[in-house]
């Protein structure tokens, strides 16, 4: 039997969604972190707001690990993990802007 040779696109491909679910995942869930601490504060003491969200977050952050090569393109995987994680950062950080913390 022949084996079968790997294109270097391929490999660069599968490099980028590598990537893609380890950075771009860890990023997602560090804002997603963010965010839902925020959001929880109100209904719940500090501390647990924060260990919930973080809790919470690992979740997330397989989801994205997984999703990262679910997606059909490696542009696919970077943007469904990049944009949402840029929109929910914005999110938390819309308080210390305004000059409310």
């Amino acid at each position: 039997m022949k084996a079968a040779r790997v294109d270097w696109r391929y490999r660069l491909a599968i490099t980028s969604r590598a990537l893609a679910g380890g950075l771009g995942g860890y990023a997602l869930a560090a804002a997603v972190t963010a965010a839902l601490t925020l959001g929880l504060m109100p209904f719940m003491p500090r501390v647990e707001a924060v260990l919930t969200a973080t809790l919470l977050s690992w979740l997330v952050y397989a989801c994205a690990v997984a999703w990262a090569f679910y997606a059909r393109t490696a542009w696919g995987a970077w943007g469904a993990l990049g944009l949402p994680a840029l929109a929910l950062g914005a999110l938390a950080m819309t308080p210390r802007w305004l000059g409310g913390a």
